[in-house]
């Protein structure tokens, strides 16, 4: 796993002082490790007041999964681009 950017140890901090316990604020930031994961996850508890640890979880698990689709998708148009650069230009065997 990544190391925790600064903004994943502020929503550390300020998910500990809404009063998790530590041990799931330590779970959501080791997840949720990068600029954009955490800032989503800040965004969302920035709506409630308290949320119940299971919600928490939940909007983790819905972050992490739109990260993936997104990486995913990231992916297939980069081989859609090189799959059109070899239709364009061909193998270059003459």
């Amino acid at each position: 796993m990544k190391p925790r950017t600064e903004i994943s140890m502020e929503l550390y901090q300020i998910m500990l002082d809404r009063g998790y316990p530590e041990n799931l604020c330590d779970l959501v930031t080791r997840n949720l490790n990068t600029d954009y994961t955490a800032t989503r996850m800040i965004g969302y508890l920035s709506h409630y007041s308290y949320l119940p640890e299971l919600e928490v979880v939940d909007e983790m698990l819905a972050i992490l999964s739109d990260r993936n689709a997104l990486i995913q998708k990231k992916e297939a148009e980069q081989a859609q681009a090189k799959l059109n650069e070899l239709y364009r230009d061909g193998l270059g065997i003459e």
